[in-house]
This record gives C-alpha cells, structure tokens and sequence, in this order.
C-alpha cells in the first residue's frame, strides 16, 4: 500500500531491505554473528520482491552496514544485538557483505532490470598527520569494504551528514597505525571510534566555539556529501551514484535550507567534473523518531505535532520541492543564476 501510494503521487519508489533493526528470533540466533543469517536474508528478500513485484526497481538491500557492524558490534547502538568485541567486529562484517551478495543475486534473478546497491554511511575525513593511519584504518572497516562490495551493484548510495577530524600528534599516530595489529589496541581504537569515529582530541573538542553544530552535535558541514561522492567515485569509476541521505537535525528550518542548498551546490560541482549522480534524497521527509534519540532532533522537511499528528510543511521542503519540479537550482552570488 505504501509503494501504490508513492506511485499514485509520482514519485519513484526505493525500498532499503534492511535498516539496523531484525527481528527478534534472528537476533537470538546472533544475528549479524549468525552462519545462517544471511540465507534468511536472502529468503526475506526472495519474498518481499515477490510481493512487491514490478512496483518497485531500486533496492538497497542493506543501511549502513559499516555502522551496523561498528555500531552493533564495537559501539554503542543497542541493537542488533550490542555486543561488542573486534572478533564479533570483523565476523558482522563479513556476514553482512554476503547478506548484501546473496540478496542482491535474487533481485537480479526476479528482476533483472531492477537497480541494486547498497546504502553506505559515509564522510568527510581530515587528520593531522599522527591521525592519517588511524583514519586510514577506520575508513577501511567502515567504508571501503562495503565499497568494494559493491563493485557489481547497479549503483552505490551515499549517505552524509558531516565532517570527521582526528587530530593525534604524529608519534602517537604512527603508534596506533603501527600497533593495530595488537588486539587490545585494535580493541581500544574502535572501541574511541564509536559514535563519531573519534581517536583523541579532535580540534573542536579543542574549541568547540570555532565550529558550528547541528542539533545534535555533528559539525555543520553540507558540502561534506560532496567529499564523499568524489571519494566513492574514485573507488569505484564510472559506477552510478545516488545520495540516498543527507541532511540537518534543526530545530531552525532556516539551517535547513542553508543545508541544502550549500550541499546541492557542492554536488552541482561534481556533476560539472563527470561524476555519474543520478540522484539525490534528503532525510528525512518528515521529522522521524531518531532510534535512542527519540523525538528530539528535527530532520523533517515537514514537521510532525505528536499530540495531534497536524503535519506542517517546512520552506525547506517548499524549497526542495521547486528545484526538484524545475530541476535548477538559484545560486546567489556574483556569478548567480539558474544552473
């Protein structure tokens, strides 16, 4: 009913198979742990392209696996099922990357003109010199092995939302580059990675009055999706790209359309250079219920009353809307105009 919906107003349906949560009985297997997991996510995809037919032609089969492995093994999500250590780590990884193998050979056997990929949460990376091998390690576990996963996908989607900075003096650097071989370290650094992949003291844990936050903590950055692309595209060349999420937790909407449009500009950039982007979604439509945080961070482009349910269309979403519908974009400025 829901992707008839999304038809019925013109809009093209993508359905992500799988978005961290399982249910309860594959997570008492051990989920992302389990041998077997990923014939059960191949047989749950068998049936919901069954079921939805030719209704749909893009899927993502898996959000973010870099953060449900991460998140879910090493960090602090509680879920799936938050336990932590570097070998459950590793093993969530490589489930998960034949979960997304499997799922993706049976799209393309039902429906072979179906477009697949994966989700990827991705940034934008700067480090100090000691902080290169430690962001050289964290891009790898968390983004360039999913990458490399999707060499055979239909197209690879992108997700940012800001900027990660590690700042480590070179010695100490090298130490962790040098030692992440040792488990205990090994342990140590993923275990400071969690929740904003940090190793040490960042520059804005230095001075945090020179950068600008979104509501809830991240650095404001919007033309950090268009690092990631050109990252993305330089791993895997010539490969379609869509911008599955980006976007601003504000209470202000007027951050909001500053968020959007300083990061399509950005994006307008790499589409001049050659990039394959074929298309971009903001998170989220509506202000969503943000996992642990619940209802506090305001993502919406139309806000949600929860005593009454009233929706209330933002500017923002007024503003997305008309670059969609015109498919040009108003960049103010001495060289303004219509691109």
């Amino acid at each position: 009913r829901v992707v008839e919906a999304v038809r019925k107003a013109k809009l093209t349906p993508m359905v992500t198979l799988n978005h961290f949560t399982l249910p309860l009985w594959v997570a008492k297997q051990g989920g992302w742990l389990a041998s077997t997991t990923p014939a059960l996510f191949e047989r749950f995809t068998r049936k919901v392209v069954g079921a939805l037919g030719d209704n749909v032609g893009w899927y993502c089969t898996i959000n973010e696996p870099g953060m449900v492995a991460l998140g879910g093994y090493m960090g602090d999500f509680t879920f799936p099922p938050a336990v932590k250590g570097v070998a459950n780590w590793k093993q969530a990884i490589a489930t998960l990357l034949e979960a997304h193998k499997r799922s993706r050979a049976v799209i393309k056997e039902m429906r072979p003109d179906a477009r697949v990929g994966q989700a990827h949460a991705m940034h934008e990376w700067e480090a100090s010199a000691g902080g290169i091998p430690v962001i050289k390690y964290l891009r790898r576990m968390n983004e360039d092995l999913f990458l490399e996963a999707s060499v055979d996908d239909d197209f690879v989607g992108v997700q940012t939302y800001t900027r990660m900075s590690i700042d480590l003096p070179f010695v100490v650097g090298n130490i962790f580059g040098l030692a992440l071989a040792v488990p205990a370290l090994e342990a140590r650094l993923a275990a400071r990675a969690r929740s904003r992949q940090k190793s040490g003291p960042t520059k804005q844990d230095l001075d945090p009055s020179a950068v600008r936050r979104t509501q809830n903590g991240w650095e404001f950055r919007p033309e950090a999706v268009a690092a990631a692309v050109r990252r993305a595209a330089s791993l895997l060349p010539g490969k379609p790209i869509v911008v599955t999420e980006h976007g601003v937790a504000a209470d202000d909407d007027a951050e909001r359309v500053e968020f959007i449009t300083e990061g399509l500009t950005a994006l307008h950039a790499t589409i001049a250079d050659g990039i394959p982007l074929w298309g971009y979604t903001h998170w989220s439509a509506f202000d969503n219920f943000e996992w642990a945080q619940g209802y506090r961070m305001k993502f919406g482009l139309i806000g949600v009353d929860r005593t009454t349910q009233e929706r209330t269309v933002k500017p923002s979403a007024r503003l997305l809307g008309e670059i969609a519908r015109s498919n040009k974009m108003v960049i103010s400025g001495p060289d303004s105009g219509a691109r």
